[in-house]
């Protein structure tokens, strides 16, 4: 038995095509959705996600401003720049890119994002509008999970999920999102023992805890659903993810690939949220965008 690939490609070109109709109907109104993304580091690889955001939101017409304040940005001078943008009504989407210079506290500098702009779902504000079912936008990349298990059509009421990390990027997030979906959530952590006690008997495993080769052959059965959230760079400078795929997929019915998985829908969110942030701004414009936060 080989586990079926649950490929993002497909349906992050559907989420593209959406967001560049959604945009099309902002530019003939006179409004051009922008998302500035406000980076502070000189690592190559963030660098290198950066301008890919930065291809695909031009090609579904979406100005993307890169906010490039170098890796000796102190605290204040972040701080200064968000209230900026987060006070801008040209700028609709706000995305503060992690890693951050040492010394800065990103949990101070999330919360200055404006909530209607927190695109990625950062700010405190948005957790807690998820936790309350109040609108919020959701980390993309938790919102990528329940819609790729949306596109292939596997249920989620009524199933058992276990998701393996407690971030409040993915883990946290994720688990509201599938509470309100009705699912019966698991969430494992570093103090949680083996994780077979958890994960074997579960429908749907969401593996997000940034350790490569974690999942295995012997966590999961045949029945298993597995979401791969892990994004680990190698030595060698290959992406790999948090499953040992080749192990996995032998017994797992369900298995999505690192790359073109999780990630690939989660970049195609982020920039349908943009324009749904711009609509929802805009309240002579709010009725005619197919909001979805």
């Amino acid at each position: 038995m080989t586990a079926a690939t649950l490929s993002g490609k497909t349906l992050a070109r559907q989420i593209q095509q959406r967001t560049q109709a959604a945009a099309h109907i902002l530019d003939h109104e006179g409004q051009r959705p922008t998302l500035a993304v406000v980076v502070a580091t000189d690592d190559e690889s963030t660098h290198w996600y950066v301008r890919s955001i930065g291809r695909v939101a031009d090609s579904a017409g979406i100005c993307c401003r890169i906010v490039d304040l170098g890796p000796d940005a102190t605290e204040q001078v972040l701080a200064s720049v968000l209230r900026d943008l987060s006070a801008a009504p040209s700028v609709h989407g706000i995305i503060l890119q992690t890693p951050l210079p040492t010394g800065v506290r990103a949990d101070s500098l999330v919360g200055l994002i404006a909530p209607e702009k927190d695109i990625d779902g950062a700010n405190p504000l948005s957790l807690g509008r998820l936790a309350v079912g109040r609108q919020a936008f959701a980390p993309a990349t938790a919102r990528a999970v329940v819609e790729l298990l949306d596109h292939f059509q596997i249920p989620i009421a009524g199933q058992s999920v276990t998701v393996i990390g407690c971030s409040a990027v993915v883990g946290k997030p994720l688990s509201l999102l599938l509470l309100e979906r009705d699912a019966t959530v698991t969430i494992c952590h570093s103090k949680s023992g083996p994780l077979e006690k958890y994960t074997r008997s579960a429908d749907i495993v969401v593996v997000a805890a940034g350790s490569p080769g974690l999942l295995t052959s012997r966590h999961v059965s045949e029945k298993s659903v597995v979401i791969d959230v892990g994004t680990n760079v190698l030595p060698g400078g290959s992406l790999v993810g948090d499953v040992n795929e080749s192990s996995v997929s032998s017994v797992a019915a369900a298995l999505t690939p690192v790359p073109g998985g999780v990630g690939t829908v989660t970049t195609a969110l982020l920039l349908l949220h943009t324009v749904e942030a711009a609509g929802a701004q805009s309240l002579t414009l709010a009725s005619k965008i197919p909001v979805k936060v």
